[in-house]
C-alpha cells in the first residue's frame, strides 16, 4: 500500500469516519509492505501483509475468494472483454494525479493503463488472489464496502463477477461528481446518480452527476 494513501482509507464499520491511524513495519520505498491500520472510532485493527491492507479478516487472498465474509463472490476466470487502451478510452481522463480505483478481477488492467495514463495511482478493491502490488498499485480486501473515502476517485472500474449490490453503488460513492464509471457487464444496473452514457461489448459506462 501506498503511504499516501492512508488518508483515504476508512473503516468499514458503520459509525461517523475519521482518518485512520497508520503503523508501519516493512517498507520498500513509499509502499508499506507490513504494519496496521488502526481506527480511532471503534478501535479496531487492520493488518498489512505483504502490502494488502486486509479489512476482512485473516487468510481471504489465500482462499481464492474475494473477501471472507458476507457473501462475496469467487474471482472471475473468465478473460477481460476489454484492453487497457479500451478502458482508458471509457474512462476519458486526462492529465495526471488523483486516484483510479479498480474493482475485483478489474485490477489487472493496473499495469497497462498505467503505461496509457502516467502519474495516476490506482487502488485494486478484492483482486484475484494473484494480484501483487506495484509502485502504481495499492491493494485492499474488504468484504462489505470499498474501505475509502466517499467521492475521491477520478474513475472507477468494476470487474464483471461483482457486478452487481453492494459493489456498483460503492463505486458510485467513491466516485467524483463529474467522473466515469466503467462496468465490465453491459447489462449490468447504474445505481442512482449515474447517468447512462454507453453500454455494448461487454462494458457499461456510466457518469456520476
Amino acid at each position: 500500500m501506498h503511504i499516501e494513501l492512508t488518508e483515504l482509507l476508512r473503516c468499514p464499520e458503520p459509525h461517523e469516519q475519521d482518518p485512520l491511524v497508520l503503523s508501519t513495519g516493512e517498507m520498500v520505498g513509499r509502499m508499506v509492505r507490513t504494519g496496521l491500520v488502526g481506527c480511532p472510532v471503534c478501535h479496531k485493527e487492520y493488518p498489512i501483509v505483504k502490502g494488502v491492507v486486509r479489512f476482512s479478516g485473516r487468510g481471504t487472498r489465500e482462499t481464492g475468494n474475494v473477501g471472507g465474509v458476507g457473501g462475496t463472490a469467487p474471482v472471475s476466470r473468465f478473460p477481460s472483454p476489454a484492453d487497457p487502451q479500451t478502458i482508458q478510452a471509457l474512462l476519458d481522463l486526462s492529465g495526471p494525479g488523483g486516484y483510479v480505483v479498480l474493482v475485483g478481477s478489474a485490477t489487472r488492467h493496473a499495469e497497462g493503463l498505467a503505461g496509457l495514463m502516467g502519474g495516476i495511482h490506482f487502488v485494486g478493491t478484492n483482486p484475484p488472489p494473484d494480484a501483487e502490488e506495484l509502485p502504481v498499485l495499492s491493494l485492499v480486501e474488504c468484504a462489505t464496502i470499498v474501505p475509502l473515502r466517499q467521492s475521491i476517485a477520478r474513475g472507477v472500474v468494476v470487474g464483471a463477477e461483482l457486478a452487481r449490490a453492494p459493489w456498483i453503488a460503492e463505486a458510485q460513492r467513491v466516485l467524483l461528481r463529474g467522473r466515469r464509471l466503467v462496468i465490465e457487464d453491459a447489462g449490468a444496473a447504474l445505481p442512482d446518480g449515474v447517468t447512462k452514457l454507453a453500454a455494448g461489448h461487454g462494458l457499461l459506462v456510466g457518469e456520476k452527476r
